[in-house]
């Protein structure tokens, strides 16, 4: 007689999911996270697209100076940095309680019973952190709505680049919240862990500035540099990889230190066959290069013909620069010439030799390219000159595609202050509203006679 197995059915996500959407709206900590980036994004808003109309009065009558406003960097990116500000410093209150309060209230032992798995859970609970991500986004993105309405202009493709890159943020700020709040026994201890490493990362940037060398290196892990490619217009896939496996990788090791009853022992073993990954996904990602420009002014690439002929040159291009960091003109070189070569030929590197490397003063601001061979020299931090001189080196002849059409700039002045109310009264009397909804009891439906049976 053949035995019979008993399958248990399927627990349903959806009320898991609730749960956690619960748990967050019902502290304060998500109703003050909101309130108060209604004001800062509001008032960075005003803020900017003040500054972009006073630019944009005095270049009424100037095409030259109307191809320079750029509502990426006058507004979206001004108006955003305050979002980032607050998802820095008060997002984590929010997304340490999806675990904290349960181990404060014992609740995290019924938990781990019920039918779902460890990585479910954490599934589940960072789920919830995007959600109340998006939710915390509503300024920012009535900020962008408000701007159009004004008659401002907004591209599709870097203005969705740039709410990505704020999307793989809050996430991995999330994920880092959520590993906190796992090896963490309360609330403030997990705030304390995720504000170190977050406020450790703008003391890193402020020492590195400047600095070449180990700083430099230690500088490209810190959790402020990943947004600064999408500010910029860029879509680093190589970066994009990386903030998603680091994201993973904090949520698997919260995964690791979530249930109660396991030995340390065995929790440090698997942190570290999980750190392992993390770092082996970071050194992967780091030798992704390929990067899209998604600015509609191509600022960050040379022309599409420039573009396809350096793609060519399989050669490997070194370029030596005795340049300080420092100086103003390796901030050019690097922006007009150095990032775009990087992007558009397959290989290049690029050294700059310290200040005791022997070279005299005489040779401070030269620039090597070599290329087969052959070597040049240069002083010059423009494209115009060192493009020619490349083409040179590789003994191919410049483009002759005629190029793009100037950028025309898109001038606006806002108004007076007409969309405070929305920020500093509508938006705040809403999430009071939402508050004192979410304060209530659930209810509670009671079945009939007829249904019971």
């Amino acid at each position: 007689m053949r035995s019979l197995e008993v399958v248990a059915p399927k627990a349903p996500l959806w009320p898991l999911l609730a749960k956690e959407m619960r748990e967050i709206t019902g502290g304060r900590a998500f109703w003050i996270m909101f309130l108060l980036l209604c004001g800062l994004v509001g008032f960075s808003f005003l803020q900017a697209a003040e500054l972009y109309g006073e630019a944009s009065a005095s270049a009424k009558d100037s095409p030259l100076l109307a191809g320079s406003l750029s509502p990426l960097d006058g507004v979206l990116v001004p108006t955003l940095g305050a979002f980032y500000l607050g998802v820095t410093l008060l997002f984590p209150f929010v997304a340490i309680r999806v675990i904290s309060n349960e181990k404060e209230t014992g609740a995290l032992c019924l938990l781990v019973q019920l039918p779902y798995g460890v990585s479910t859970l954490c599934a589940t609970k960072l789920t919830a952190i995007l959600l109340a991500w998006a939710a915390a986004g509503v300024p920012a993105l009535s900020a962008i709505a408000v701007w159009m309405i004004a008659g401002g202009h907004i591209q599709g493709g870097e203005t969705l680049n740039l709410l990505f890159g704020h999307l793989l943020y809050g996430l991995l700020i999330g994920s880092i919240a959520l590993f906190a709040a796992a090896i963490s026994e309360s609330s403030a201890t997990a705030a304390i862990i995720v504000l170190a490493v977050t406020i450790g990362s703008w003391v890193l940037d402020f020492t590195a500035a400047g600095h070449s060398g180990m700083l430099a290196w230690l500088s490209q892990v810190s959790l402020t540099q990943t947004l600064r490619p999408f500010e910029q217009g860029l879509l680093s896939v190589g970066l994009v990889i990386g903030m998603v496996g680091a994201t993973l990788g904090f949520a698997g090791l919260a995964g690791i230190w979530l249930p109660p009853g396991v030995s340390t022992r065995r929790k440090l073993l698997r942190s570290a066959i999980c750190g392992l990954g993390i770092c082996a996904t970071m050194a992967a990602a780091a030798a992704v290069r390929r990067t899209i420009d998604m600015t509609e002014d191509r600022r960050n690439s040379f022309s599409a013909a420039d573009q396809e002929q350096l793609s060519r040159l399989s050669g490997h291009l070194a370029i030596t620069v005795r340049l300080a960091p420092e100086d103003p003109r390796f901030a050019d070189l690097r922006r007009n010439v150095l990032s775009k070569i990087e992007r558009a030929m397959p290989s290049v590197t690029i050294d700059i030799p310290g200040r005791g490397s022997g070279d005299g003063p005489d040779r401070y601001g030269e620039v090597n390219y070599s290329y087969g061979g052959r070597v040049d020299m240069s002083r010059s931090t423009s494209h115009r000159e060192i493009l020619p001189l490349i083409y040179g080196l590789a003994g191919v002849p410049p483009p002759s595609a005629p190029s793009a059409p100037d950028y025309p700039g898109y001038p606006l002045i806002l108004g007076a202050h007409w969309p405070a109310p929305w920020f500093f009264g509508v938006l705040p009397l809403m999430t009071a509203a939402l508050w004192w909804r979410s304060r209530r009891p659930p209810k509670i439906t009671h079945l009939t006679e007829g249904e019971q049976s």
